[in-house]
């Protein structure tokens, strides 16, 4: 799957907290936000896709999961926050060369050669990931390092990027070739902007295979880089992307374009990105994977990044003026998003509700997102309660149905968007401040799950109002815009 990732240091937000978000860039894939308490957990995990068998530990916890509706492929949970307060995106898909995937073979199921005969199990991939690491892991490192053994022992059949958050920490992860893998800390200053390719450009292999403090890895990475011959560096330098990536033009067209459009406008000041002597292009490959931005950055900095469309460039296929390139390159925010979610965890609230996730469904460019505490029994129905059949009664088909209409209608529906987008997050954030508020002068720390709750009810009771006032005015301005439209003067 093609996604986007941002993730955002402690030192790098506006209100010291942490945060990780991602599209999820499927196939149209139908999807809810749901609880996965406990008493629901299984011993045994069993993989749709690679048939693969993961034995589980005891004593998990609760997690929020954003899972595919309709069955066939496998659960797919995208991202959550645990009871512990860790964030979990898994994952982007990222990009490899033959000379790694030549050395460390992808494993992959393998068909029964007859009708009776059973499968080969594969490894495991982005279908399998938060299920298996979430519920069991209490920081952002530990979640690496579950993950970094489960891929040693089982191995995986396609390449991704996971990022994992707690109140301290965010840490990134890539997976290289079948069983390898690499992770960074992001330092606290810094935000990262990941496009579907391998990101890391620096990292220290001394400390990884050492005292382990900002970087891990898997323990021969050394010997298998140096064996097969694979670092293309030159003058000492490491970078994992030069080592372990792709260089091609799927990358110069379709990846890079999106890194530079995150880069320019988190550091509009302090790089250079377009005319003459400008430090980075659309197609350069070497947009660096972590930034200082040149100011804090907050939620609706990631929600506009994740659902942009090259704004105020000549890329806009928005736009009204044809530019000539326009619509060359990948948008952020597309089409077949399924869900898009913020996991952050935030320093100066109850440990109970440190976790906050926000969730925008369907396309990101036309659709509003909404914040829910995590560390409760159930979510509430307008966001879980989503079937395959269309309905306006849930967050996800009216999201669906508003970026369907407006886009086609763009120059008329557009005002109605940003209105829409703007009212849910003062009224989301509103909302949150009143609920935090209420939450801290508890004395009884047994009223803050239902307390929690009553929030999560009011903020999904909002968000339905706006949701249905916006589809009834995109509605509008698309039947306005039908090419059947005729009026008796028109005779």
């Amino acid at each position: 799957m093609a996604c986007t990732t941002v993730l955002v240091g402690k030192k790098a937000s506006n209100d010291g907290s942490t945060m990780i978000a991602r599209t999820d860039d499927g196939h149209f894939d139908v999807k809810k936000i749901i609880v996965v308490e406990p008493k629901e957990a299984k011993r045994v995990y069993k993989s749709v896709i690679s048939h693969a068998e993961v034995e589980l530990p005891e004593n998990p916890m609760r997690f929020t999961a954003s899972p595919n509706v309709e069955p066939g492929e496998g659960v797919w949970a995208a991202t959550g926050i645990n009871s512990a307060n860790v964030g979990m995106t898994a994952t982007e898909t990222i990009t490899s060369n033959p000379r790694v995937l030549a050395a460390d073979p992808f494993v992959n199921a393998i068909p029964p050669k007859t009708k009776r005969g059973k499968w080969t199990p594969g490894g495991i991939g982005e279908e399998d990931f938060v299920m298996i690491v979430l519920p069991f892991v209490k920081t952002a490192r530990e979640g690496v390092l579950r993950l970094g053994e489960l891929l040693e022992k089982y191995g995986t059949y396609e390449s991704n990027g996971i990022a994992f958050n707690d109140e301290n920490e965010v840490w990134w992860m890539e997976t290289i070739g079948g069983h390898h893998w690499i992770a960074k800390r992001l330092p606290d200053d810094m935000c990262v902007i990941a496009p579907n390719r391998q990101g890391l450009d620096t990292f220290d292999l001394d400390d990884a295979l050492g005292a382990k403090k900002d970087h891990l890895c898997s323990e021969d990475l050394r010997e298998f880089i140096s064996d097969n011959k694979l670092d293309l560096n030159k003058d000492g330098r490491f970078n994992p992307r030069k080592i372990f990536g792709s260089n091609t033009d799927a990358d110069r067209i379709y990846n890079n374009p999106r890194a530079w459009f995150m880069g320019r406008y988190l550091c509009p000041d302090s790089k250079k990105w377009e005319g003459e002597g400008a430090d980075y292009g659309p197609e350069s490959g070497d947009i660096p994977w972590a930034v200082v931005p040149d100011r804090l950055v907050t939620v609706e900095d990631v929600k506009y990044l994740l659902s942009s469309h090259f704004q105020g460039t000549p890329y806009d296929p928005y736009s009204g003026k044809d530019t000539g390139v326009r619509g060359k390159y990948r948008s952020i925010g597309i089409n077949r998003t399924g869900v898009m979610a913020i996991c952050q965890i935030r320093p100066d609230v109850r440990e109970e509700i440190k976790g906050l996730e926000w969730v925008c469904f369907g396309s990101t460019t036309f659709d509003a997102i909404v914040p829910v505490y995590t560390n409760v029994p159930k979510l509430p129905a307008y966001l879980s309660n989503v079937e395959a059949t269309v309905s306006t009664e849930n967050f996800y088909w009216s999201s669906r149905l508003i970026g369907a209409l407006a886009d086609e209608n763009y120059p008329s529906c557009i005002q109605h968007i940003e209105r829409y987008q703007s009212k849910t997050m003062v009224e989301g954030r509103r909302l949150v401040a009143e609920f935090d508020r209420k939450i801290g002068e508890i004395s009884d720390a047994s009223q803050v799950e239902a307390l929690a709750v009553k929030g999560n009810n009011e903020i999904a009771k909002m968000a339905k109002t706006e949701t249905d006032r916006v589809l009834r005015n995109v509605l509008h301005e698309a039947s306005v815009n039908m090419k059947n439209g005729y009026k008796r003067a028109d005779n």
